[in-house]
């Protein structure tokens, strides 16, 4: 989602964030139960895993919290799922808004508090406008969409709710991203829900003294 550029000015204002991060998670006051995965840290990482920790660190607006907490348990499918969030954030054939969109999409569809806290803000920098986010947010079908927007968003609701999808939304989806375009949205729809998997399981949630971007009934 985004230039080799914008990522460089991405990881200077992450970076700043991930400190105050890993600090509070590592810090908050005890829940119903343990966590299921302890909030690891840099300096308890093992041999296997302490290169990919680096790696995260630098690019992760959650530092080692979120899906890495629990993906780095298991260092070598970490960093293969490392690799293809790399490609599907930083090099896809998507446009950065469209990309955006799709995980905000699937963040709404599994009510991901994690994947809705990280990925919004980053949508509405890339140019989705509020006022589709919103709509979504709602569980409305967002009625303020550009063509390529509408797109996007019939093509991963009626893959992921329909688990197929018809011949008019795959040619209005190829016309708007191409067939490289197709497919890397739907690795990266795909790709998200098992992140929004990870996180349920691990019951990661966002960080403490901020509110879940979804409330109870959302």
């Amino acid at each position: 989602m985004g230039s080799l550029g914008a990522k460089g000015v991405a990881t200077v204002a992450i970076a700043a964030a991930i400190g105050g991060w890993l600090a509070a998670q590592t810090s908050r006051g005890a829940s119903a139960h343990e966590p299921r995965f302890p909030q690891l840290t840099l300096d308890q990482l093992t041999p296997a895993q302490r290169p990919l920790g680096e790696k995260i660190v630098k690019i992760s607006s959650v530092g080692l919290a979120g899906p890495y907490n629990p993906m780095i348990r298991s260092p070598e499918m970490a960093q293969r799922m490392y690799d293809l969030l790399d490609y599907l954030r930083w090099h896809t054939s998507v446009p950065t808004r469209l990309n955006e969109f799709a995980i905000l999409i699937q963040g709404r569809l599994w009510r991901s508090q994690v994947e809705w806290y990280a990925h919004y803000p980053l949508a509405i920098r890339a140019g989705l406008s509020e006022a589709v986010a919103a709509d979504l947010k709602a569980n409305r079908r967002p009625a303020a969409m550009k063509p390529d927007e509408a797109a996007v968003y019939d093509f991963c609701m009626e893959l992921s709710t329909q688990r197929a999808v018809s011949d008019q939304t795959f040619a209005r989806a190829k016309d708007v991203l191409g067939e490289q375009g197709v497919v890397d949205l739907t690795a990266l729809t795909g790709t998200y829900v098992t992140v929004a998997m990870l996180l349920s399981m691990a019951e990661e949630g966002v960080p403490p003294g901020k509110e879940p971007p979804f409330k109870p009934g959302d």
